[in-house]
């Protein structure tokens, strides 16, 4: 239970305590009514004695009486009889009580620390601290030893002192029997003895005449003490004095009291601050003097009339005056949660609410006599101490004496009648009527509660004497008698009489001092078990259950306490119910380990009696302190009930705003409810949530639906595009429908990068950043975005409807704050030179600030059940300054279900339930994670997605293209148009565009430009290619061209767009060629195009602006190229214009390796070109007919063609470095593959190696002094040495059919020759997965350092010259010597050591059997040196014996670079065979 003020001895000891009846003149009254009191009110702040009492037991034994209070009432003969339940007037004085003794609000919380839980005990405590408690059983603090964790709960204190006050006296017992009377009469009277004689018999009258039940006597020799009021101001004192003497004569000196009063005037010192005891008792009093004028309210319908108490309440007025509402009121209380509440269910309360009525009780009409004035105005503390002193006399010298006289009398009285030795205690009935049965009620059993002792009886004797004992602390004798009683009833069957004795024996048994024995709480339980069950009465049993819990509790038997208090929870009080329960909640949140949920429960049900007995803030209260153990812990259903009973009870109790938040509550978190119920919850939040707006809608406040995910809003800058229109595909650019990806952002601020750097000569500056169109919560959001005045912003917000009912949200838009330029956002003047678009926007009104910003508005936006949809809103800004977009503002109601409302109340009760407000987008930043402090706290940066810096107008531009294709066979060439439009009010210039694949695109060299057709309508049929007339000849030379690759390569990838004048006007569009050519791998690929524009202005915050697009091209496969080249055998003379360098054979396999997917019937091979700064295409070879070559799938065609050495450049700056391109058109038409757009993909396609390093590497081989490098690194001197360089061009032609119409395709495949002898292709080799490696521990020595030696035996070319057939007379002469030339060429650039070894050492029995006929002759060994390319010839021998054909390519070649020591010769490989025929003549 709660903590009490007072100890439970106390509160025990003043609910049973001497009660004195008074008998006043009216001239006495009239005295103390210059006081606003009457003489009993006077006398009630005195009624404590501040001294100790003695009286002498039956045993002469001296016992000591403290703290001794007595009740002094007025006469009353109302007849009040006791009865089993309280009467109507008495429930409603209860109801008043506690309805006026509440929590005060804002008082200082008091706290309970029980186990993880700190519960705060006030009237707006709504929260909990600490997490849900996972383990119940462990780790319960102790906390039942500290005095911090029990409540006050005064209402229940002032509950049980007024209930126990209010208490009628019954005949079964006789602690609230009056003892004494007092007689008062006033000194002015004219003959007050005869007063005090008329009142002497007035008091004779009413207790003995038997006309009056009420009140009821102690003893039939009730003690008259006679007072003399005297009024100071008024009376005569000496007169006073002398009437006070006679009535000491006439009553003796203990029986009399003269009490002087009223010693000042009302209007004397006035200043003067007296206190005043009274007025804490007079309300009480006040509400008691009820009983008197209430007889007349109905009483057989009592839980009806406490309910109906509620019109006492200030907050909730209900009508009590038309007993059809008050049915109505309790037959559809507005508090019960059984059932769902329907769409009206808050409008009768609002209609009770707008009608407040005074309450016919109101306290301020019930203030005794006098009115408004203070009470005790007259009286000085002289007074107070007078009327003390008079209190003190009265008891201790009147009062005490006669108990003391009784309690001997009685006890004299069963002794004599027992015999002297007999026990006190033992054998009354034989004296008292030995076996006679009392007197029963007729209507009655004798078992039941209704027998009835006669007054004379022995046990009622007995019973008496226990209750004077009691009455003055003598609590030992006092259980003794009830013991002895209790016994004696239980025998003859009297419940009622047995029940009084046992509760009292309990009770005497506990405040007996030293405790001999332990509190008998079985006798409690017994008493209460029979007030309640056997004799039914309700009070009694409420009284001892009160009794019993205070004293359970004193002993920390707490769940004992709370098990009798739920006991005594009944359905006809719910007042009682409810404090009883309540009570019950702290018994167990004050155990030694607190049951919290326990507590928790019990408060609810504490809180729904109160509601059903109409002390809504008593509901309110407990429900708020159960919403404490319940919230965020997972018990969802549970919060939905408590915060929607807060709600409803707030709301009655006018408190809307915590209505609201309660009804919020519930809307918020993710609900287990049922659709229905969802509904109901939202209907009765919209009708609270639009009753605390009224007409104030200046400032919107926030709502709860939908869920906003505020991290996942999108803002995106600038115009969205326009879609395609005809053929125009217009640049992707960003879009709000892309998904972000990391990756991609890299991807595209390393081309920004790239063309920023390409615009400020190749460095990037330090302040640069990339261009963000789309902000989310991947992108770098820490500094301020920067938007472009009359440019849109659209904000993508993320709304998630939680609920299972469909919501509607109309005129949806977002609100803003806008500061103009110039005024800085620190200074203190930033918030009122702020603009804010809320005052418009709380009025719905549309036109909204058009002038700064323009705020588009969604009229509708429904949104379905647990639907998460997004809203895109649009602001165009049409100033300059710092725009901070703060959230968004909208209607919200519940979407109709389709059902039209039944009659126009229902419509306008839709219409009503349209409530306005906003939610707030609040960006959490990313965690930050750099410094100590932000890993050890939680510390989060700025996200400044929401506030963007509007600048000036920047130039906006669009791109489309025109003929795109989105499929290309792999390496073909196709024509398309790019237009480029300025879109803005602002000319742009420095446009470049720069791509992931370089080598897919052109816009052509300048050169070769203007040379194009420009439309692409007169384009249509024409070749992409630039030709020339020019048919094929047998034999004919290919044509050659010098080309500077200046004129085509970018080195860093930016180009930079052709446009006339450089700059691009508002409102122009410009239309450019642009050839593709198909990648190279056949597959999808993603080609991503970047932009770049500047303004002509210059000193803008935004730099440059850039434009994205994105294209799939799906390449298809198309030839496949093979080629290889090998050293001409060719003797020299032969080819004169190899100028004796000899030539070179190129070998091209063409294979077609479509499949036909994309229609395609046969290729042509239509030329053949290469590009090279050394080599070139001589001849054709084969084929060598007039015509191209024609593939069918599948098909391969071999080409050859000879290749030679270029001309040795001019000595001039402009040959140096230039490529050398030549032309084999196979056909009638030649393509020129050094113009646009053969020569652009070529160097695109082609890696080029810098073309200073080339011309150095030329100029060193020219000179003939030994190269620096060539000395230093034999392995280059090698590669050389085989170095071909040779880049061919193979351009195609594929016949196609597409919807029945033949198409011509066109393309070019490019494949480089870097080696002789070395096969390369135009497909890129596929990359093979790498097999594993065994891993070695050991390290091994590296292999010695050795050069191939298949490029060491490429450093000399052999050629042997002889004539074909020789004819000799073998019969002349046996010997046949014919002359053979050996002729040796150094093909490296250092010098060559050479060894021709011409003597056989072959092992093999064939070689020597071919070679037996033929020997060399002469010097068989030759040592020689070679200077870098120089042609040695040898005359050789060769000796014949018989005629026949033989093979002279016998000689052995052996050679090496000339700084090479220690390496082994390589043998040079041997040409194919040279055949002589020797004839005999």
């Amino acid at each position: 239970m709660a903590q009490c003020v007072q100890s439970v001895q106390e509160f025990v000891q003043d609910s049973f305590v001497p009660m004195v009846a008074v008998l006043c003149s009216d001239e006495a009254e009239r005295v103390t009514r210059k006081n606003n009191l009457n003489f009993a009110e006077l006398l009630r702040p005195f009624c404590r004695l501040t001294s100790e009492g003695h009286i002498r037991d039956p045993n002469n034994q001296v016992q000591v009486v403290k703290n001794l209070r007595i009740c002094v009432n007025n006469v009353s003969t109302s007849p009040n009889t006791a009865s089993a339940a309280l009467n109507p007037a008495q429930r409603r004085l209860l109801n008043e009580v506690v309805l006026s003794c509440q929590s005060p609000e804002g008082a200082a919380t008091n706290v309970i620390t029980a186990g993880h839980y700190d519960l705060n005990f006030s009237d707006q405590s709504l929260k909990a601290s600490l997490p849900w408690y996972s383990a119940w059983r462990e780790t319960l603090l102790d906390v039942s030893s500290s005095n911090n964790y029990t409540a006050t709960t005064p209402w229940f204190e002032t509950y049980r002192e007024n209930f126990l006050h209010s208490m009628p006296a019954s005949e079964h017992e006789f602690l609230n029997h009056y003892l004494a009377c007092l007689l008062v009469v006033s000194s002015s009277e004219a003959v007050p003895v005869e007063q005090f004689l008329k009142l002497s018999q007035e008091q004779h009258r009413i207790q003995h005449s038997g006309d009056y039940t009420n009140p009821k006597w102690f003893i039939p020799n009730t003690l008259k003490y006679y007072v003399l009021l005297h009024d100071v101001n008024e009376g005569n004192e000496q007169r006073a004095d002398t009437v006070y003497e006679d009535m000491k004569q006439r009553y003796g000196s203990q029986g009399c009291y003269l009490l002087k009063v009223n010693s000042r005037t009302l209007s004397a010192e006035d200043d003067e601050q007296i206190p005043d005891p009274w007025s804490q008792y007079l309300h009480r009093n006040n509400l008691h003097n009820q009983d008197t004028l209430d007889e007349v309210a109905p009483t057989e319908n009592s839980p009806a009339v406490e309910n109906n108490i509620s019109a006492a309440e200030e907050d909730a007025h209900h009508p009590t005056d038309n007993a059809d509402e008050v049915s109505t009121s309790l037959d559809c209380h507005p508090l019960q949660l059984d059932t769902v509440s329907t769409e009206g269910s808050l409008h009768a309360l609002s209609a009770v609410n707008a009608q407040p009525k005074k309450s016919p009780r109101d306290p301020e009409g019930l203030v005794g006599g006098g009115g408004a004035g203070s009470h005790g105005a007259c009286l000085t503390l002289n007074d107070h101490d007078h009327i003390r002193q008079f209190i003190q006399e009265f008891t201790f010298r009147g009062l005490l004496p006669h108990i003391e006289k009784n309690i001997r009398q009685l006890n004299d009285q069963l002794v004599s009648r027992k015999g002297l030795s007999r026990s006190l205690f033992t054998a009354t009935k034989k004296w008292f009527g030995g076996g006679k049965a009392p007197e029963k009620s007729i209507s009655e059993p004798k078992s039941t509660c209704g027998l009835l002792y006669p007054p004379e009886a022995p046990e009622l004797q007995i019973r008496k004497m226990a209750d004077l004992c009691f009455l003055v602390q003598h609590y030992e004798l006092a259980y003794n008698c009830y013991h002895t009683a209790k016994k004696d009833f239980l025998s003859d069957q009297a419940m009622l009489y047995a029940a009084g004795a046992l509760e009292m024996a309990a009770v005497a048994a506990f405040l007996q001092a030293g405790a001999p024995r332990p509190y008998p709480a079985h006798y409690m339980d017994t008493a209460i078990q029979t007030y309640r069950d056997v004799c039914k009465n309700m009070v009694l049993a409420e009284r001892c259950a009160l009794f019993s819990a205070e004293i359970l509790k004193s002993q920390g038997k707490y769940s004992e306490a709370a098990a009798l208090l739920i006991k005594m929870t009944s359905e006809d009080s719910d007042l009682r119910s409810a404090l009883l329960l309540e009570q019950a909640g702290h018994c167990f949140i004050n155990m030694r380990n607190p049951m919290v949920r326990k507590f928790a429960f019990h408060m609810i049900l504490a809180g729904h009696r109160f509601s059903k007995a109409g002390q809504r803030r008593h509901a309110l209260r407990c429900y708020c302190q159960a919403m404490q153990v319940y919230k965020e812990r997972g018990w969802s259903l549970a919060e939905d009930h408590i915060n929607f009973t807060i709600g409803r009870q707030s709301f009655t109790l006018r408190q809307p705003e915590n209505a609201v938040t309660a009804f919020r509550e519930i809307l918020t978190n993710d609900s287990r409810q049922t659709a229905t119920q969802q509904g109901a919850f939202l209907r009765e939040y919209l009708y609270v949530y639009k009753s605390v707006i009224g007409g104030n809608e200046v400032s919107l406040p926030e709502l709860p639906l939908p869920c906003i995910h505020s991290s996942a809003t999108r803002v995106y800058f600038g115009h969205e595009r326009r879609l395609a229109e005809g053929e125009k595909q217009a640049a992707t650019h960003v879009s709000l429908d892309q998904e972000y990806d990391q990756d991609s952002a890299a991807m595209w601020c390393h081309l920004e990068e790239q063309l920023v750097a390409s615009a400020n000569r190749g460095i990037n500056p330090a302040n640069f950043q990339p261009t963000q169109c789309c902000l989310n919560s991947q992108t770098d959001n820490l500094r301020y975005p920067q938007a472009v005045v009359e440019e849109p912003i659209i904000v993508e917000v993320v709304f998630r409807n939680p609920l299972k009912v469909p919501l509607a949200l109309s005129n949806l838009s977002l609100l803003w704050r806008f500061t103009e330029e110039g005024v800085s956002p620190s200074e203190e003047t930033a918030e009122e030179s702020a603009i804010t678009n809320e005052e418009t926007l709380a009025q719905g009104q549309m036109t909204q600030k058009d002038d700064i910003v323009t705020t588009e508005v969604i009229p509708d936006f429904p949104m379905s059940p647990e639907e998460t949809k997004t809203a895109r809103l649009r602001l165009l800004p049409h100033r300059t300054g710092q725009l901070n977009i703060v959230g968004v503002v909208y209607n919200l109601a519940e979407a109709a279900d389709g059902e039209t409302a039944p009659n126009t109340e229902g419509q306008q009760t839709l219409e009503l339930m349209v409530v306005r407000g906003r939610q707030e987008l609040k960006i959490q930043g990313p965690r930050l994670n750099v410094t100590k402090e932000d890993k050890m706290e939680v510390r989060h940066g700025p996200d400044h997605r929401l506030d963007p810096v509007i600048t000036p107008p920047m130039p906006l531009m669009e791109v489309f293209f025109l003929q795109f294709p989105t499929a290309l066979l792999c390496g073909e060439i196709r024509k398309a148009y790019v237009e480029f439009c300025n879109v803005s009010c602002v000319a742009l210039r420095g446009l470049r565009v720069v791509s992931t694949h370089p080598d897919f695109f052109t816009f052509g060299s300048q050169t070769s430009s203007p040379l194009t057709p420009l439309s692409p309508t007169s384009a249509e049929n024409c070749s992409a290619y630039k030709t020339k007339a020019a048919p094929c000849q047998p034999g004919s030379v290919a044509s050659e061209t010098l080309v500077s690759p200046k004129e085509f390569s970018r080195p860093s990838g930016v180009m930079e767009i052709p446009i006339e004048g450089g700059t691009l006007q508002p409102g122009e569009s410009i239309q450019l060629p642009l050839w593709l050519r198909g990648p190279d791998q056949e597959g999808v690929h993603e080609i991503n195009f970047l932009f770049y524009y500047e303004s002509t202005e210059k000193g803008n915050k935004i730099s440059h602006r850039v434009l994205r697009h994105s294209v799939f091209i799906c390449a298809s496969r198309s030839l496949s190229v093979q080629a290889s080249a090998c050293r001409s055998s060719v003797p020299s003379h032969h080819s004169m214009e190899d100028k004796g360098s000899g030539g070179t054979l190129v070998f091209i396999d063409v294979e077609n390796i479509n499949t036909s997917e994309a229609g395609v019937r046969e290729f042509h091979i239509v030329q053949v070109s290469s590009s090279s700064r050394h080599w070139r295409l001589h001849k054709c070879i084969n084929p060598a007919k007039d015509k191209d070559c024609k593939l069918t799938s599948r098909e391969r065609a071999k080409l050859c063609f000879r290749a030679t050495r270029c001309k040795p450049p001019q000595a001039t700056s402009d040959a140096v470095g230039k490529y050398t391109f030549t032309d084999l058109n196979l056909g009638n038409e030649q393509i020129i593959s050094s113009c646009t757009p053969c020569g652009d993909f070529f160097f695109r396609g082609c890696p080029t190696p810098d073309p200073v390093a080339s011309a150095g590497i030329s100029s060193r081989s020219r000179s003939h002094g030994p190269p620096v490098d060539a000395a230093s690194d034999i392995t280059n001197i090698v590669k050389k040495c085989n170095e071909l360089d040779l880049n061919l061009i193979v351009i195609w032609k594929a016949y196609v059919v597409e919807d029945n119409k033949q198409l011509i395709l066109e393309g070019q495949l490019h494949v480089a020759l870097q080696t002789i002898g070395k096969e390369a292709s135009s497909l890129t080799p596929k990359e093979e997965a790498q097999e594993m490696v065994l891993l070695k521990f050991k390290s091994e020595l590296p292999p010695p350092v050795a050069l191939p030696s298949a490029e060491m035996s490429q450093l000399i070319k052999t050629n042997l010259h002889y004539p074909e057939t020789y004819t000799h007379p073998f019969v002349k002469e046996s010997l046949c010597v014919v002359p053979v030339t050996l002729s040796l060429s150094n093909c490296s650039l250092a010098q060559v050591d050479v060894i021709i070894e011409l003597r056989q050492k072959s092992t093999s029995p064939e070689c020597a059997e071919v070679h037996s006929s033929f020997t060399w002759v002469g010097q068989t060994q030759y040592k020689l040196q070679l200077k870098p390319q120089e042609v040695l010839c040898l005359t050789l021998q060769a000796c014949f014996l018989q005629a026949g054909v033989y093979n002279l390519n016998t000689p052995r070649v052996f050679a090496k670079p000339a700084q090479q020591g220690a390496m082994c010769e390589t043998s040079q490989q041997t040409a194919s065979p040279a055949l002589i025929i020797i004839n005999n003549a």
